[in-house]
């Protein structure tokens, strides 16, 4: 028996340009389902499907093959009965496979477990579903529940089961039966149809600038997984957050600060202590942009700023002179000239000048980014 695995991906989308190339978390699209379905112990051949060369480019690094299809096939009057009946006639398969890029959480132990059961329940076409235990209408008339009683809670509702299409399985011989007679195969037709329940992010189909907006978030947070959950905490929620740097520096203690000449194209470091001296504590902030700031702070033993963290953005330090206590989550490190430090957000820090002379940081991080202090330590002391 050969299975065939096929990712169909088209150029045009009317509601996304170029969808299947947009990236998330800095990898396209369709890489997701290619890098998923590629690990596939039960995949005998995988192929995206699609009128683009550039999708052949990236089967080639993928390692994968390429069905080149015709430009009719991938105008927005064809159907998916359309493309996949002609992929099968041109390609030798017993099963085929569908696996869209727009479902690109699709885990390979689903896409192998949707295949033994295709095979163990002897289906002719699996569909996947995504469960939904809610009171559901349908024509403004209520599917799962009554609208003249009481609702129990959700556990106990019939749950409602929807077209999740991230995954789809068929036959190929009752498929061609099935246009053959009917004209239409993608629902099952005749023959032995079953469902296949996806669960959590593998339910996401990315449709619209929504949908990219969550993937882009779910891209990100899956790289966290096992972190502990955090609860509500009467002390921290007594925080204050502080984005204004002016106001921060000058609470810090430092006497001088200088936000009104920045990105320039070249700066010399030198020449600005020079000009500021060693006498007092001072700032000079040299790049203040979009996406990064970057502030020099110059401050005398003993001076520092105050325990905080940022809850949205990591944030290093260069060392230019002299020497610092790092204060990192109760844990002291004694940081000298040409080190870099580096605190990922969420870290509480604190940073004192020490030694016998001025000592001078390179803060780079955001100018927007919150400074959040427990109420007792936003006033200095």
């Amino acid at each position: 028996m050969k299975i065939v695995g096929m990712i169909p991906a088209r150029m045009g989308s009317t509601r996304v340009k170029n969808k299947n190339l947009r990236l998330i978390n800095n990898k396209p699209l369709i890489q997701y389902i290619i890098d998923s379905a590629s690990k596939s112990k039960l995949l005998n051949d995988l192929y995206v499907n699609s009128e683009s060369t550039i999708f052949k480019e990236i089967s080639d690094k993928s390692g994968i093959n390429f069905y080149h299809r015709s430009e009719e096939l991938a105008s927005d009057s064809a159907t998916n009965d359309d493309f996949a009946l002609d992929f099968m006639k041109r390609v030798n398969c017993d099963i085929l496979i569908q696996l869209l890029p727009t479902s690109p959480f699709l885990s390979t132990k689903e896409i192998d477990d949707f295949i033994k059961i295709m095979i163990n329940k002897k289906y002719d076409t699996l569909i996947s579903v995504s469960e939904v235990r809610i009171e559901s209408v349908f024509k403004d008339q209520p599917i799962n529940f009554k609208q003249k009683k009481q609702t129990p809670p959700s556990q106990f509702l019939e749950p409602i089961k929807a077209y999740a299409c991230g995954i789809m399985g068929w036959k190929a011989d009752n498929f061609k039966q099935n246009i053959q007679m009917y004209g239409a195969a993608y629902h099952g037709g005749d023959g032995n149809i079953g469902f296949f329940d996806l669960k959590g992010f593998s339910t996401v189909d990315i449709d619209n600038e929504e949908d990219f907006i969550l993937a882009e978030a779910i891209a990100t947070s899956l790289g966290k997984e096992g972190k502990s959950p955090e609860y509500y905490d009467s002390e921290k929620y007594q925080e204050i957050a502080d984005a204004n740097v002016a106001r921060i520096l000058k609470d810090d203690g430092v006497k001088s600060n200088n936000q009104k000449k920045f990105n320039l194209e070249k700066v010399d470091i030198q020449e600005i202590i020079k000009r500021n001296g060693r006498e007092e504590s001072w700032s000079h902030t040299v790049i203040n942009s979009p996406s990064n700031s970057a502030t020099l702070i110059a401050q005398l033993p003993g001076e520092g700023n105050r325990l905080h963290y940022h809850h949205d953005w990591d944030e290093w330090w260069y060392i230019v002179e002299g020497k610092w206590e790092w204060l990192i989550e109760g844990e002291s490190k004694i940081i000298r000239k040409g080190e870099v430090v580096f605190i990922e957000r969420n870290r509480k820090h604190k940073i004192t000048a020490t030694g016998d002379k001025m000592a001078i940081r390179l803060a780079v991080s955001r100018y927007d980014v919150d400074h959040v202090y427990l109420k007792d330590n936003y006033q200095i002391k």
